[in-house]
């Protein structure tokens, strides 16, 4: 690695020593259905999240909850105390496309007719309190 690329990606990892974060790799569902369920959330107080998707009846949104409860854990753990009702807020949520496993469907006559791809994606989750927002504003 290069001196150049060494210092950038030494920054990016400070910088991510400040953010509390969790990151949940190789899920076996479509990127656009988990999108659904991130776009459901995001931007939302972190406890009231949580019970939007303990009751939301998609399939997706059991392992957002669950990776929400990852990154408050992770929040709780940096700063050493419990989290309070209304002071985490979900500040950045996406989700990106990961491998896909390719599958044909046979028909007769020994042939392949139709490709099924099974996708995957990657969530990553960012929370944050809302007082450190206030006194960037």
């Amino acid at each position: 690695m290069g001196a150049r690329k060494k210092i950038s990606a030494d920054k990016r990892k400070e910088a991510l020593k400040t953010q509390y974060f969790a990151k949940l790799n190789n899920v076996p569902t479509s990127p656009r259905k988990m999108r659904l369920v991130a776009d459901m959330v995001r931007g939302m107080e972190a406890f009231k999240a949580l019970g939007v998707l303990k009751f939301s009846n998609k399939e997706a949104a059991a392992r957002v909850e669950k990776l929400l409860r990852s990154a408050i854990a992770n929040w709780e753990q940096k700063n050493e105390r419990k989290a309070e009702s209304g002071e985490l807020y979900i500040s950045k949520i996406y989700v990106d496309g990961a491998a896909m496993l390719k599958r044909l469907r046979p028909v007769p006559r020994g042939r392949g007719y139709r490709r099924i791809r099974k996708r995957s994606n990657h969530v990553t989750l960012f929370v944050d309190t809302i007082s450190k927002t206030e006194k960037q504003n």
